[in-house]
């Protein structure tokens, strides 16, 4: 059985694992990068608190000892349903078996402007743009006179109260306490603003009534202002507009209010619900369909405990790649009893900074907050990392955080065109060119 499966996430990774090795199987890895991404600590590495490469693992090295593991790195197209191919941009993968598990990307909402202007986080390369944006912006208000343009670069807008949004602003908050008035001190860093805007009526909508309350509380303790029931109608790169008609002056905006799913084209758009996600059942087949599979945050799949369809988390991709996985085994093995899937909540957590996090768990229901909640948090994301090295490193860089209040990871990086002068021309007095700024600093090196 060629079973392809396009994404290498949480599901995808899963599933790829649970097939390895197994007799009857041939296996396509199928995604645009060629290593696994860990999307819960993007906003640490876009805050320089990781290095991207400690939260990322190349996926060849996964599968070293396969026999029937192929990755491929390409980007998926269209799938042609009647030909059981998919069409890439570095040509055409047959397959007996499709998985589809490319994960959600940024929702905007149709809104073109927002787009253009404000700053996503879905991946590593977006996370790093984020974070040199961010540094940028520092070092762009050294040097502006401008009273109200100074305003704009100095407030920092993040749209969506979910986790990431959440996390993302006790972190900006802790840098703008223990590390941007050291690496700045021109700047009088009391006049930044932190706004966290969250268009219902609470942060963490996903959890409990006590972790969105206490995560409100430690925000307004780091010093973000949050606004809760605050849409954002537009952003024209100066100024956001809510549809109350409040005006934010910023400058800077991180857009993390919602996700929609990767739907690839040739899919049936009757089984593609408003949410950008495709109809599947209880097996995670997709509606209509023979041996196409989706997983994950692509996947809309209603059960009894969760009529609206499951949460789009970690935890459900990878329960649902372990379930494809003995779901396809059953079926290369003729059988005919098959297992239905059942989400298994192990519960929800968020962190909000230092010694501040939230924890939900549902079997038993417990709730914890603080010092025990954060290091709760730590201990399962340290857990799911890949490598051993990774989680070293990572682990060495929070506890070396922990008592420094600092890392050393801020570095904005650019390409030569960015940082050189054009070549002078001849000079007729000295018979040379002038030398480029850029190649002087690398000669001095």
């Amino acid at each position: 059985m060629k079973v392809v499966i396009v994404g290498a996430g949480f599901g995808g990774l899963k599933l790829a694992r649970k097939l390895n090795n197994k007799p009857g199987f041939e296996v396509v890895l199928v995604d645009r990068f060629n290593h696994h991404q860990f999307q819960p600590l993007f906003y640490q590495v876009a805050t320089a608190g990781l290095d991207a490469s400690n939260i990322s693992f190349p996926l060849r090295k996964i599968f070293h000892k396969t026999n029937n593991v192929h990755i491929r790195l390409a980007t998926l197209k269209e799938v042609v349903q009647t030909q059981n191919k998919i069409v890439t941009d570095i040509g055409d993968i047959s397959y007996d078996v499709l998985v589809l598990a490319m994960g959600a990307g940024t929702n905007y909402f149709n809104n073109p402007q927002i787009e253009a202007n404000t700053v996503p986080m879905k991946s590593t390369y977006e996370a790093l743009q984020l974070r040199y944006r961010l540094l940028q912006n520092f070092e762009k208000a050294l040097i502006i006179k401008d009273e109200e343009e100074l305003r704009r670069r100095m407030n920092i807008v993040i749209v969506g109260g979910g986790p990431t949004g959440v996390e993302l602003s006790g972190a900006l908050a802790e840098m703008k306490k223990y590390i941007l008035p050291k690496d700045f001190p021109e700047i009088d860093f009391s006049q930044m603003n932190i706004y966290l805007l969250e268009g219902g009526g609470k942060t963490l909508a996903t959890m409990s009534e006590k972790s969105a309350s206490e995560s409100h509380e430690y925000l307004n303790r780091l010093g973000v202002t949050v606004k809760t029931n605050s849409l954002v109608k537009n952003y024209d790169g100066k100024q956001v507009q809510l549809q109350d008609g409040t005006v934010i002056d910023s400058s800077f905006v991180i857009w993390a209010a919602g996700v929609k799913g990767n739907v690839p084209d040739g899919i049936d758009k009757n089984v593609v619900l408003k949410s950008n996600r495709i109809k599947v059942d209880r097996h995670c087949l997709v509606e209509g369909t023979s041996n196409i599979y989706a997983i994950g945050d692509l996947a809309y799949m209603e059960e009894p405990a969760f009529p609206k369809g499951h949460p789009q988390l970690a935890a459900v991709a990878i329960q649902m790649g372990d379930l494809v996985a003995d779901h396809l085994i059953r079926v290369e093995r003729k059988s005919t009893q098959f297992i239905e899937f059942v989400y298994n909540d192990k519960g929800t957590m968020a962190t909000i900074g230092r010694n501040k996090a939230v924890v939900d768990l549902p079997k038993p229901k417990m709730h914890f907050k603080g010092f025990i909640a954060w290091m709760i948090w730590m201990g399962l994301h340290l857990f799911l990392l890949l490598g051993v090295k990774n989680r070293f490193f990572v682990f060495s860089n929070w506890i070396y955080n922990y008592f420094t209040h600092d890392q050393n990871l801020r570095l904005i990086f650019r390409n030569y065109q960015q940082i050189a002068e054009p070549p002078q021309k001849l000079n007729p007095e000295k018979g040379v060119k002038e030398i480029p700024r850029a190649a002087e600093v690398v000669a001095n090196a």
